[in-house]
């Protein structure tokens, strides 16, 4: 592979398909920059810096070879998984936990052997068959 100059515009198309759904804003907020200056990047009036293209591999594991000429590892995430992650990484620690908590909902199997004793009366919702209180306790219907 030879270069004989960097293609800014191709950077900046690279750099757009990385942010993927993310506003501007959101994106520079990660990569410590303003707004402003991802808007040049991307529309190529601007040459990326060092210190975002280390930023862009750190928080969003982007290949630099692959940001700076097309050639490399393409990011391999959508950019709805992009922005998940994003979200994810600077949500506090109780939103992490109830995201985890929701995305893994239903993966669990409970075996046989486990049963869940109530007494009293028990209202929640009904799924399949089962009542669910607001303590996550389950009785056959």
């Amino acid at each position: 592979m030879q270069l004989d100059k960097l293609n800014i515009s191709l950077v900046g198309e690279r750099l757009r398909k990385t942010r993927g759904n993310l506003s501007q804003t959101a994106f520079a907020k990660e990569l410590g920059i303003d707004r402003q200056s991802v808007a040049r990047y991307e529309s190529g009036d601007r040459t990326i810096d060092a210190h975002v293209i280390f930023n862009l591999m750190v928080k969003f594991n982007v290949d630099p070879n692959w940001l700076l000429t097309g050639y490399g590892n393409a990011p391999d995430l959508t950019s709805d998984e992009q922005e998940l992650l994003v979200l994810f990484r600077t949500a506090p620690l109780a939103v992490k936990a109830a995201t985890l908590g929701a995305l893994t909902a239903g993966t669990s199997q409970q075996t046989s052997k486990t049963k869940q004793i109530i007494n009293g009366s028990v209202s929640g919702q009904i799924s399949a068959g089962n009542i669910y209180n607001n303590m996550g306790a389950k009785r056959k219907t």
